[in-house]
């Protein structure tokens, strides 16, 4: 399920052969702010800038309403005219940084009519994957260091981890408060902007900044395009980015959307042992 890699560098060739989703295309791009009410209300300018990028700081803060969250994810890429749409589905922990989701490819995303859930569990600097394919056990998980990869883990693994789609929101340059709308129940304020992928690694916490650093030489411009919501208290209760990179000389699209609700749940991630890792050849280009 995870989305192929196109740089080169020893870094990233054994994430290569995990690539099932081979297809990247330009998506949406970013709306247009429609102006009007938006320039005079006081949550613009630097309220706006600061509110987004301490998205982050809020998630992980303290009281009953924080600290984790209910997770649903979706990742969207075309490519021929086609667009292929990963789901994913489960819980985070924003203190420790970890998380377990059910990852759901689309029928033949990787040319068959079904697929099995594919089970990942993330970490700080590490992605675990079960029912990976590929000549993979289905009893054996992958462990892929997310340090290494080009985008950080940003669209590798078919989701964007949240901590890590949070922590973006840090190197945001330049924000517009669109207005309030409805989310789920909740009213939720819509800012709109860009953000430097190089300063959200500078300002991230330090189980986040190895990712993100290497986000900032993976990709083909050094600014993502996001919309993000947050609630009356500050918490971030959906965002979209739109990564941009360079595949053969193309530019290439990928838009990741995470939503967060049930802010509090108890989430356990326990991570496989050892010997329940797969350390064989990974067959590339094959999902079974």
């Amino acid at each position: 399920m995870v989305v192929q890699q196109h740089r080169s560098g020893g870094g990233t060739r054994a994430v290569c052969a995990l690539a099932v989703v081979g297809v990247m295309v330009a998506a949406a791009g970013c709306a247009v702010d429609g102006g009007g009410g938006a320039a005079a209300d006081d949550r613009s300018g630097p309220a706006a800038v600061e509110a987004v990028r301490r998205a982050a700081a809020v998630l992980v803060g303290a009281g009953p309403a924080a600290g984790s969250a209910e997770v649903v994810t979706s990742m969207e890429t075309a490519a021929g005219g086609t667009r292929v749409t990963i789901r994913g589905k489960g819980t985070y922990d924003f203190r420790t940084q970890s998380g377990l989701l059910k990852v759901v490819l689309p029928q033949d995303a990787a040319g068959e009519d079904e697929h099995r859930p594919i089970t990942e569990l993330l970490a700080p600097g590490a992605l675990y994957m079960m029912n990976r394919g590929a000549g993979v056990p289905a009893d054996k998980w992958v462990r892929i260091d997310t340090t290494a990869l080009a985008d950080g883990n940003l669209v590798t693994g078919g989701v964007t981890d949240p901590m890590a789609a949070a922590e973006l929101l840090g190197g945001a340059r330049t924000v517009t408060y669109v207005g309030e709308t409805d989310l789920a129940g909740v009213t939720v304020r819509h800012y709109r902007g860009t953000a430097d992928i190089a300063r959200a690694a500078r300002r991230a916490s330090a189980a986040s900044r190895g990712a993100l650093t290497a986000a900032a030489k993976g990709f083909r411009t050094d600014t993502v395009p996001f919309d993000a919501y947050l609630d009356e208290q500050g918490r971030l209760r959906k965002v979209r980015h739109r990564f941009s990179f360079a595949n053969e000389g193309q530019a290439r699209e990928v838009v990741s959307t995470t939503l967060l609700y049930g802010f509090g749940v108890a989430v356990s991630v326990p991570l496989p042992d050892a010997g329940d890792i797969y350390t064989g050849e990974i067959e590339q280009g094959r999902r079974e």
